[in-house]
Order: structure tokens, then sequence, then C-alpha cells
């Protein structure tokens, strides 16, 4: 981006009103890192970057500095954060104040830097487009809703927010009291996310709001502002919105499904079978079942990006609703990969393994990755799921444990090739250290258990 180009988004935005640009980018686990800028010296750091301890990305939700090589090890040197200009747009509940995502380089070269999850999708990208095709992504996510727990003695001072029983996809203050939905929606049109609906979603407090397809990149970083404004948005209300993957023992989790598509140079879509092909089989191309193919092969790889967390294993098992199974059907929720009944252009496969947890940028990285290895590989999935699933003498099981997916993950060397070697070693080292940190840790439920009568 030209210093010019900047000068000139200079004077856009102060005709506005606007004297602050928030400078964003995400880390690995998908948590928004960044400074406040003051308008007038957007241009120097459009041209040279804002200098952050490259250590940030390995930092840890409790603030540990995780010993990810590149970091402590030499010595906590520096990577600068440059604004995607493309990406600005005005916050609606901080007056003043415009938002842009920005891309991690080397100070010293220029050059990206393999570890941030933005570059990780580009990279996932190029690869698809090496077979001559564009990933279009529909990011769902849910979330809970808290507020604070005035009761003596609550473990953590939260509880979900207007939790009554059977409040299943309704609107209205019958779940939703302060009208939270209704105020989010108004607020993030503004925000030019592609945000289209929401209602209360099946648990006490959950809620879905949905957004738009696109191109991959352009879901992700949309997935990614949206999670980051609903946590704002709660804040504002002084309320908690939390994308945890299972806050509670007695409800369901939150998940992350993504829709995905491929088009042509034309712009049609390959997942659609062509008209009169008689020998499609249920009603999609060969690509798309290659597609369905490559996300089952790389299905327990997958779950270490879409499933990130040691809590995200709670979220799965048998009658959950969540992926348990590595299989898939049409139209049918109970497999990992269900395929909608549209067909024609609006032709997909929605991937329902992830939780909401995932940093959206990873997560849909490792899905095109999968995409283009069964897609240039031609591999045939197996014949999908009839009925109700759960039954694992009908597929395998997926791993059921953050370390098992890391395994997973280690072991396909074809997905790491695609999604970067570099970027993967980072990331088994920081999840790795993630769950000793967890072994080390004396939870509640082992206090309740063992302590009064052993």
């Amino acid at each position: 981006m030209s210093a010019e180009s900047a000068e000139r988004t200079v004077e856009r935005l102060d005709g506005q009103g606007i004297d602050i640009v928030r400078v964003g980018y995400p880390d690995l686990i998908g948590t928004e890192r960044g400074k406040d800028v003051l308008l007038e010296r957007l241009p120097e750091v459009v041209h040279s970057g804002v200098a952050f301890c490259q250590a940030v990305y390995y930092t840890s939700p409790q603030g540990d500095t995780v010993p990810v090589p590149g970091g402590l090890d030499r010595g906590l040197p520096d990577v600068s954060i440059r604004p995607d200009l493309s990406t600005l747009v005005e916050l609606p509940w901080e007056p003043g104040v415009a938002h842009v995502l920005g891309d991690a380089c080397d100070p010293a070269t220029g050059r990206p830097f393999l570890e941030s999850p933005r570059q990780v999708l580009r990279a996932a990208v190029a690869r698809l487009a090496d077979l001559g095709l564009t990933a279009l992504a529909g990011p769902e996510l849910e979330y809970y809703l808290l507020e604070p727990d005035p009761t003596p003695g609550s473990s953590s001072g939260w509880r979900r927010y207007d939790d009554a029983l059977g409040n299943v996809y309704v609107t209205g203050r019958k779940g939703d009291r302060l009208s939270h939905v209704l105020r989010t929606l108004r607020t993030l049109r503004k925000l030019d996310i592609g945000v289209t609906m929401g209602n209360h979603e099946f648990s006490g407090g959950q809620f879905e709001i949905n957004l738009h397809h696109s191109e991959a990149l352009d879901a992700a970083d949309r997935a990614f502002r949206f999670k980051g404004a609903i946590k704002e948005l709660a804040r504002h209300d002084g309320l908690m919105a939390t994308f945890m993957a299972k806050p509670f023992d007695d409800e369901g989790g939150s998940g992350f499904h993504v829709h995905l598509s491929c088009t042509d140079a034309e712009g049609r879509n390959v997942f659609a079978a062509d008209p009169g092909d008689e020998g499609a089989e249920h009603g999609l191309s060969a690509t798309a079942l290659h597609a369905i193919g490559g996300v089952l092969a790389h299905a327990p790889a997958l779950a270490a990006l879409l499933n990130p967390t040691i809590n995200s294993y709670k979220r799965f098992g048998p009658d959950t609703l969540a992926p348990w199974l590595n299989d898939w059907g049409l139209d049918n929720r109970s497999a990992m990969l269900r395929i909608p009944p549209e067909r024609g252009a609006g032709s997909r496969i929605e991937v329902r393994l992830g939780d909401a947890s995932a940093n959206p940028y990873l997560g849909i990285a490792g899905l095109l990755g999968a995409v283009y290895l069964g897609i240039r590989d031609k591999i045939k999935p197996p014949a999908p799921l009839e009925g109700y699933g759960y039954d694992a003498a009908k597929a395998p099981v997926l791993p059921m444990t953050l370390p098992a997916a890391l395994d997973a993950f280690e072991a396909d060397g074809e997905l790491i090739e695609v999604l970067g070697k570099e970027f993967a070693a980072a990331y088994l080292v920081y999840k790795r250290d993630e769950v000793q940190r967890f072994s080390r840790t004396v939870t509640d439920w082992e206090f309740r258990e063992y302590a009064y009568h052993l």
C-alpha cells in the first residue's frame, strides 16, 4: 500500500470524525492483539508497520510466554504488523475509532511471517488456486452470553444470561430479556461483516448470529471480527460472551460450522453436478465427492485445528449433535460432514467438526488444505451415513482428546506441507505446552471427587 493511498485514507477518515485507528491481528489461538494508532501516524505505520514482540504469538490465555522456537530462545525478537487498508472499517460502538486488520512480517526482510494465521490461510488458498479453484466459506458460530452471578460461593462469578429451559430457537424477550440479539444485529450491520440473522440457540443463554458466505480469507476475517465484536459488545453491557467449546456440564457446547464450496475461473460452482449427468452421485460432482473424501481422510488431523483446547473434547460424544464419528451424510446433522439439500449453484459441504473456540483462520485453512488434497488425489469417500449416526460400528471414532488430535496432526505430513512446516512446528509446541500445564493443575472436579473421602 503506497504512502499516497494512506494519506488519502487519513483525509477520508478525518472527514468522518475518526481520529484513532485500531490495528489488530490474530495470534495462534485467535485472540486479537493490537495497538490504537493516532490517525496522523497511520501513513508511517502503513509504511513501516507496528513492532510487536514475536513471542506475543506464543502467549497463553493466562499470560505465560510459551517457549516456542523463535521467541524466548532468540531473545524475544520483533515481528512487524502492517495494516491491510482494504479491511478498514469504522467501529460502531467506539465513536471516532476505525479498525484495520494487520499482516505480520519479518521486520528485516518484509517477508510474511509464516506462523501468522492469515498467512497460513493464504497458503491454503494458493494451493486451491493452483487447481484453478477459489474457495467460498460460510461460518456459523454459537456462543454463550453470561451475566454476573451474585450467588455466594459462585465458582466463576458468572451464570448463563436469562437462563430457562426450553427456549430453543426462540426470538424476542422470552429468552432474551435485554434484546441482545436485536441490538447486536443492528450494531453489526454497521460493521459490515456480512451478518444476516440471529436467534436464541438450543441451550439456555446460548445464541447464534449467522454470517454470509464469501471468499475464504474474507470469511475468516469476518468470523474473527465477529467474535471480537460480540465479546466487546457484551462488555459494554456488563456481560460476558464466551466462545468456549463447552463451558457447562449440564448444557451442550458451541459449534463452529463451516459451509464450503469451490468455484472455477468462470465463477461456476464446481461442486454442482453438470446438467444431464445421469452418473452424478447424490446430485454432486466428482470434485465435490473428492473434497468430501479429503476432509474425511484428514479429519483426525483437522481436529487439532478445529477443536483446539482441552475443553473442546468435552463437547463430543454420542447423542450430543456434535461430531463423534468420522462420517458424512445427506442433510444429516448427526454426521460430521453434512451435505445441505440445495443443489446447483447452492451445492456445498457443511463441516460440523469445529467448535467455537477455534481460530477461524486456522480452522478454515485446515479445511481448504484437506479439500485441496482430496481433489488433487481424487480421494473417494465411503457411502454416506443413513439414518441417525453415533454408531461406532459404522464409522471411525474421531480423536477424543487434544493430545490424540495433536498426534494425528503431527503425523499428517501432507496437510502440514500445505499449511507450512514453520506454522505446524510452532502450533504443536504451543498446544503440547497447554496439555502439560493442564496435567499439572488440580481441578474443582478432582477436589470434589476425592478430598472428603480419601
